[in-house]
């Protein structure tokens, strides 16, 4: 089974946003057994809507549009799918008293004619009533082909596909089973993956298909199965699971669905009563935001320093001047040195510390861009690793950030 996608909107076509309305919709598509097969993004002008829905009627099963339900001039997506339809406008009460009793309960303008146009709908649309908005949504039966209309604001969109569509797809449709299952590594690229899970992926089920995800310093494994069996898939999957952890299970963090490496780092410093400190110069406090974006977090991380200037890391963080001179503000000496000193400094059991060059001048070092280096203050132990990350400033801030995140979790694993 199949559905496409029809964003509506000229601020989508020139980057004023970003399209976030087709990833949800895809992804809950998926968790029913409807694979989305296209995903358009068009102006709101009438030709190329019609255009649009007539190409996805052929393609899909189900077509979803978001956009264009507004109760200004520029909304045109209810008026083309009269003429799509052949069909008109009718007030319906129902809409109607709905917008009236939000104006009465959140709005403090009076409500407009232009407000109340938005109970104008097709008749020959099954209404979806919009919760947290005066848009509703409509449901539209062509043939074998079913047409859903829906707002563009993000929070009443997922309410209405949350609460209406994926249940009357449901209740409609037969449908196939989906399952899919992401395995994260961390530190190695996808072409050694590859090499390593070769005889492996040769052995797959037909039912499985892999597919890698790589990304800064991290690469998803996607197995992704589809039948008309549910329990045959998941024993495949799980089985196929198993078989690879076996394999590269030195880089495996986890699942997708479990969890973030942030949050298993949280778990393990919680779990073992360990606390941590960041002192961070080029990544900019990266580290200590990708921690503490997790409920809990204050539980282990004690607080960071984002030493970004060299005096810094003189007067505050008390990195000597001489190690600086000697071996440069980009070395493994002053990493390791911001490691201990943080440590000491917020009287914790562990550190982590960046000091770089992530571009696009050399700034207060010699080190070529893209030259990085990790500190880690253990209880027991400092050192710092050197990597390099390339020549894209963004790329190595982040690449960085997860670089740092996987050696403490190692670290942190071995107590």
């Amino acid at each position: 089974m199949f559905a496409e996608i029809i964003t509506i909107g000229d601020e989508i076509l020139i980057g004023q946003i970003v399209d976030t309305n087709s990833a949800f919709i895809g992804k809950e598509l998926n968790k029913i057994g409807v694979s989305v097969y296209q995903i358009t993004s068009i102006q709101d002008e009438k030709t190329h809507i019609l255009k649009a829905l007539e190409q996805a009627g052929k393609n899909a099963d189900v077509v979803i549009c978001t956009g264009g339900l507004g109760p200004t001039k520029d909304d045109i997506t209810k008026l083309t799918f009269c003429e799509y339809f052949n069909d008109q406008l009718v007030e319906d009460k129902a809409v109607l008293k709905h917008v009236e009793e939000l104006f009465a309960k959140y709005i403090s303008t009076p409500i407009s004619d232009v407000n109340c146009q938005q109970a104008m709908v097709p008749s020959k649309a099954d209404i979806l009533k919009n919760e947290f908005g005066t848009a509703p949504g409509m449901w539209i039966r062509q043939n074998k082909t079913v047409y859903i209309s829906l707002p563009g604001v993000p929070f009443e969109m997922k309410a209405l596909i949350t609460n209406h569509v994926i249940p009357k797809i449901v209740s409609e449709f037969k449908r196939p089973y989906i399952l899919h299952k992401t395995i994260v590594t961390y530190g190695t690229g996808e072409s050694a993956i590859a090499a390593r899970i070769e005889d492996w992926e040769n052995n797959l089920p037909e039912c499985i298909k892999l597919a890698y995800l790589p990304s800064l310093g991290k690469v998803r494994l996607r197995m992704s199965a589809k039948g008309s069996d549910k329990d045959v898939l998941e024993k495949a999957v799980s089985k196929a699971s198993e078989e690879l952890y076996t394999l590269i299970g030195d880089i495996i963090y986890g699942t997708e669905d479990e969890e973030t490496l942030e949050i298993t780092i949280s778990k393990l410093f919680s779990n073992k009563k360990k606390t941590l400190a960041t002192a961070e110069s080029f990544t900019g406090g990266k580290i200590a935001e990708q921690l503490t974006s997790v409920p809990g977090a204050s539980a282990f991380f004690k607080g960071g320093l984002v030493s970004y200037a060299t005096e810094t890391k003189i007067e505050v963080l008390k990195v000597p001047m001489k190690l600086i001179k000697e071996h440069s503000v980009v070395s493994e000496a002053v990493a390791k040195s911001m490691a201990k000193n943080a440590r000491d400094l917020f009287k914790t059991d562990f550190a982590i510390a960046t000091t770089g060059n992530a571009g696009p001048t050399k700034g207060d070092s010699d080190a070529a861009v893209g030259s990085v280096f990790i500190g880690i203050a253990t209880p027991n132990d400092c050192y710092a690793l050197q990597f390099k990350l390339g020549n894209h400033r963004t790329r190595i801030v982040q690449k960085a950030v997860n670089k740092g995140l996987e050696l403490l979790q190692k670290e942190i694993s071995k107590m």
